[in-house]
């Protein structure tokens, strides 16, 4: 078992830990904004913060470097705030508590912030030095990526000087991105009146727990449960039965995470509640048989509730008839036999929410071809609103496509070779990059995507897998001394 003490780059990890001590949240990254504006002036380095947040820490070259191109280094500030439901976690208040696995660094019952945290701290591990070798280097840090890219979106064309960028925000070591999928959020909200339920109407609670969840991009190809679909389906079925009416439908947070839990609460004549029982426990097992590869941890739980006022019979039944139409998963492969095995379109069924009297479905969609992302985004958009219900989509975002000529890229291959005599691959990703944005706000701008391995992000099972950060921090130095 390896100490914390051990781990390597020493520096590095040393980073993570102090930046696991301050809460972070998507939208509330005020605390890591001050520590990140006191670190680089504390050392003396010019350092600014733009109006919507963004971070710039610079450092000039070390001797003998001076006439090196200047180099962005970006990562972002915030992390997903996700936990098991029976973990006691203030995410505005408590420090993350990590632990070591065998050769993977996990967080107690919660997400553990190395996306993009990790990145950060080599970042800050940069700055902090004096013994490493490098021409300029601008160090930047976004704020808000996973909920809205909010810091990539705000940030105007000169706060960055560099012309090569290098975004610290890629899962999985030996890869290197150079292009990602554009994306928006469709919101769909469905507004009503409660109700009495009829006269002899049994009220009955049903949960599921245990999926494993992910990346609503980089793990949509992996035929994991969504937990929303998963009820929704069931819903459906009694519907088709009997007279259900709905109470509330709850499942999920992250517009930019597959659903792992969930519970609904609905009302069914006294005499078919046996009836439902039975269904339930063969529902479940059928699931479990149809996810016995990729969700082995399933928990399904029926009990019954209270009584009380339940959603309008119609808009119930139409939110229920929704859930289980809309498209979730994968809509399309690429198409060029080059990158065929690379999700070109999807989306995700994120969450619901049950207000007093609306409910709220968010959904979100991606695709590195954006006619195909306008497409699927009116698809999702047009079936909410056969339902009835009131949708909004924001602009989304746009794709980052590959340059043929780009210069860091061969760099970027040249020194992992270098390091360890085997090619890497060079890739898209089916996931948002902010490199998107930047490309419409800086069109010269040359960039790559890399990173140590990470698994199991935007969900308590994230963890980093430790070797792979040392491989990451060397191939970095190395092309930090290379750049010409």
């Amino acid at each position: 078992m390896m100490n914390k003490k051990d781990l390597s780059p020493r520096c590095v990890f040393e980073q993570f830990a102090r930046i696991n001590e301050i809460p972070r949240p998507s939208k509330r990254e005020e605390k890591m904004i001050a520590y990140l504006m006191e670190f680089g002036q504390s050392r003396g380095l010019p350092t600014k913060r733009d109006a919507v947040g963004n971070v710039l820490i610079s450092k000039g070259a070390t001797p003998g470097y001076e006439d090196r191109q200047t180099l962005i280094l970006q990562s972002h500030m915030d992390m997903v705030c996700e936990k098991l439901v029976d973990v006691d976690f203030d995410f505005d208040k408590d420090a993350i508590q990590t632990y070591i696995d065998g050769e993977w660094l996990k967080a107690k019952g919660t997400t553990l912030g190395a996306d993009d945290g990790i990145g950060c701290a080599m970042e800050l591990a940069l700055l902090d030095s004096d013994d490493i070798e490098h021409g300029p280097i601008e160090c930047v840090f976004t704020r808000d990526e996973e909920t809205g890219l909010t810091g990539a979106f705000g940030m105007e064309a000169g706060f960055m000087s560099g012309k090569m960028l290098i975004n610290l925000d890629s899962e999985d070591e030996g890869q290197i991105f150079v292009s990602c999928a554009g994306g928006k959020t469709t919101t769909a909200t469905f507004t009503f009146d409660r109700e009495k339920a009829p006269k002899d109407y049994f009220f009955m609670e049903a949960t599921l727990k245990g999926l494993n969840g992910g990346h609503s991009g980089d793990d949509i190809n992996k035929k994991r449960a969504n937990a929303i679909k998963i009820l929704a389906r069931f819903l459906y079925k009694e519907l088709e039965k009997m007279d259900l009416r709905l109470v509330s439908f709850d499942s999920g947070r992250m517009h930019n995470a597959i659903p792992r839990d969930g519970k609904i609460c609905f009302a069914v004549p006294e005499k078919e509640k046996e009836t439902v029982k039975a269904d339930w426990n063969v529902f479940a097992t059928e699931v479990e048989d149809e996810y016995h590869v990729t969700e082995q941890t399933m928990v399904f739980d029926m009990s019954s509730s209270e009584a009380k006022q339940v959603i309008s019979n119609e808009v119930g039944k139409n939110l229920i008839r929704a859930l289980q139409a809309v498209d979730n998963g994968v809509y399309a492969m690429c198409q060029d036999e080059a990158v065929a095995w690379l999700v070109e379109t999807s989306s995700n069924v994120a969450s619901v929410v049950t207000k007093d009297r609306e409910v709220v479905v968010v959904a979100s969609q991606r695709s590195n071809v954006m006619s195909n992302l306008e497409n699927q985004g009116n698809t999702v958009k047009a079936l909410f609103e056969l339902a009835g219900a009131r949708v909004e989509q924001g602009d989304g975002y746009p794709a980052w496509k590959m340059r043929s000529d780009s210069a860091l890229t061969r760099l970027a291959v040249d020194c992992y070779k270098e390091l360890f005599k085997k090619d890497p691959q060079v890739l898209g990703i089916h996931a948002g990059l902010e490199c998107g944005l930047f490309s419409e706000r800086y069109p010269d701008l040359d960039m790559v995507s890399f990173g140590p391995t990470l698994r199991g992000v935007h969900s308590p099972d994230e963890r980093l897998h430790i070797p792979t950060v040392q491989m990451v921090w060397d191939h970095l130095l190395l092309m930090l001394k290379k750049i010409k």
